[in-house]
Order: C-alpha cells, then structure tokens, then sequence
C-alpha cells in the first residue's frame, strides 16, 4: 500500500473568491428552490411543483456549472480556459435544448411556473454569486516595476 506525497495545490484568495461566489450561488438556488416550489404547488398544484423542480434544475445547471468550470480551470493557461468556457458554453446550451424537447410534449408541469423559475434562477444564482465575489477581499500586491535602461 503507498501512499500519495502529493500535497493538494494551496489555496490562493482568486480560489476563495470563486468558492464563496459557488456557495453563495448554491443557498439562492436553494432559497429559489423552496420558494418557487411553494409558490408554484400554490399557484398551479402539483404541476406548478414540477415546473419549479424543473426549471430550478435547469437554470441552476446553466449558471452553477460556469463558475465550477472557471474555478477548476483557474490553473490553466487562459487560451485553454477559454476554450473550454466556449466549449462548456456550446455543451450547457445542448444539454438545455434536449431537456426542453424532451418535456414538451408532455403536460405533467406548469409551463409559465417553469419559464418563471427558470429567469428566477438565472437572476438570482447569478446575483448571489456576484455578491459572494465582492464579499471577498483579494490582497493585490504591485511589485516595483525595476528601471530599464531608458530610465537610467
């Protein structure tokens, strides 16, 4: 049996930033949750609870998943990361568009409760994670620029 010397990469203050935005991001998608899902059994019955459900999960996946992806490629070199946004982006927007075919043709959710929840959730996770960023204090540290030979 071995054992790993690898020691987990250190936390930097752009890490905790992203960490406070996906928790910050993850309790209003959960508050949105429980409200509109009260809201939607109250307004519409069980199909306004499906159509909460729903569009929480989908509006909550499209946002939630941009900022694991910004803070799991925080690392890499930012051709690379912007790729992979780009890329995640194209995926996020498939993987919306099935869900949405899919449950079309079906009538067992309230589609203005889901449309609502859906807006909801993109405003309000989004907003929560802003509000986590800015929570955050980053040190910023400018380090003397050394004179070149012009200055000299």
């Amino acid at each position: 049996m071995s054992t790993s010397s690898q020691q987990p990469a250190p936390r930097t203050a752009a890490d905790e930033a992203l960490r406070a935005a996906l928790r910050w991001g993850i309790a209003g998608l959960v508050v949105l949750v429980i409200v509109a899902t009260v809201a939607g059994g109250i307004f519409a019955g069980g199909p306004g609870v499906w159509g909460a459900l729903i569009g929480a999960a989908i509006g909550g996946f499209f946002i939630l998943t941009t900022v694991m992806l910004v803070l799991f490629t925080a690392k890499l070199d930012t051709g690379i990361q912007g790729m992979v946004m780009l890329a995640s982006w194209v995926g996020k927007l498939l993987v919306v568009m099935i869900v949405v075919a899919a449950i079309k043709h079906f009538d067992f959710y309230s589609r203005p409760t889901l449309f609502c929840t859906v807006v909801g959730a993109l405003l309000i996770v989004l907003g929560a994670e802003t509000y986590g960023l800015l929570r955050q204090r980053v040190p910023i540290v400018d380090l003397p620029v050394e004179p070149t030979d012009q200055d000299r």
